[in-house]
């Protein structure tokens, strides 16, 4: 499966990250996420169990907080028996 890839960068200010961020939330309660500008598109499906991390950091006057998401987009339902553990003994 080929590679898609999007980027955007800019200069906001915090109302219009908030609309962002609220838009996010919208999309992950419904199961998709379509990012667009300057012409580029991708669409996420973002389900199941997600890879989250949270980094924050300052530095003199600077400060950078950092939000990843991360999951495997399947196009099957896994089967539950693969979810569990079995142990036994003797």
């Amino acid at each position: 499966m080929a590679e898609e890839k999007f980027a955007f960068e800019s200069m906001q200010d915090t109302q219009s990250i908030k609309v962002f961020l609220e838009s996010l939330i919208q999309g992950f309660e419904n199961g998709k996420v379509t990012l667009a500008a300057h012409g580029d598109r991708i669409e996420l499906a973002p389900e199941g169990l997600l890879a989250f991390t949270v980094k924050a950091r300052r530095y003199g006057d600077s400060s950078k907080l950092t939000i990843k998401i991360g999951w495997k987009e399947s196009h099957t339902k896994p089967d539950s028996a693969d979810n569990e553990l079995s142990v036994t003994t003797g």
